[in-house]
């Protein structure tokens, strides 16, 4: 049995009701629980969360909402695994026998079927535990600069006179969805390791989203992409 599990508190503080808040007519949580129930990976797409507006919202859209989560794992400092593993050990106690289960984070509006597919796919064919999204930074890391007191300094001032192009390229988490088995998310605390895979998007499918302008960013991506 396979699971789609979605974190979605109530609390989030930079952006008020983030979760639900209106994403071009429909709460933004809308998009991520129409793309596990539309992909057919999942036996069940639980919406893991603390709050009954959330709850209520989650179950109009199809998926469902068996617990609501406790408080200790409801603020912002609890990670995506622990909040996970919480879904996936309610599930075992419930009588669920778990293959695989993948976290999609609620504020996903961008998520493509074929990427989410990928990673189920890549993490079948591999040893691996975790298969999650990334993407490149658009500009080297190596030469990257930090601005203190009006002061301007390069982190990594040895790579001063390097070219662009001959720097490595470096990624970061995309913030979509985190494929692992039952048993990894149980027992593994990091995802950043030698024992996940990395499913690369492109840039111009990721944005993260924490603040208004993010937001406003994502909602003109999402319309440039939909157009197409």
């Amino acid at each position: 049995m396979n699971i789609a599990v979605i974190p979605a508190r109530g609390g989030s503080k930079r952006i008020p009701k983030k979760n639900i808040k209106d994403f071009l007519g429909k709460p933004i949580i809308f998009y991520s629980i129409k793309a596990a129930l539309e992909s057919r990976l999942f036996d069940k797409v639980i919406v893991s969360t603390d709050d009954n507006e959330i709850k209520k919202i989650a179950e109009d859209f199809g998926a469902v909402v068996p617990f609501i989560r406790p408080d200790e794992l409801s603020d912002d400092i609890t990670g995506t695994v622990a909040v996970t593993r919480h879904a996936v050990q309610w599930c075992i106690d419930n009588g669920y026998v778990l293959e695989y289960v993948c976290c999609i984070y609620p504020t996903s509006p961008l998520i493509q079927l074929d990427y989410l597919k990928k990673g189920y796919e890549l993490l079948r064919g591999s040893n691996k535990l975790f298969a999650f999204s990334v993407t490149s930074f658009s500009y080297p890391i190596q030469r990257a600069l930090r601005i203190e007191n009006n002061n301007i300094e390069m982190y990594y001032p040895e790579n001063y006179f390097s070219r662009s192009q001959d720097l490595e390229e470096s990624y970061h988490d995309a913030g979509q969805f985190y494929w692992g088995t039952a048993n990894a998310f149980l027992n593994q605390k990091n995802l950043f390791s030698d024992t996940s895979i990395a499913v690369i998007l492109p840039r111009y499918l990721v944005q993260d989203i924490d603040t208004l302008e993010d937001w406003d960013r994502a909602e003109l991506m999402y319309k440039v992409l939909n157009r197409q």
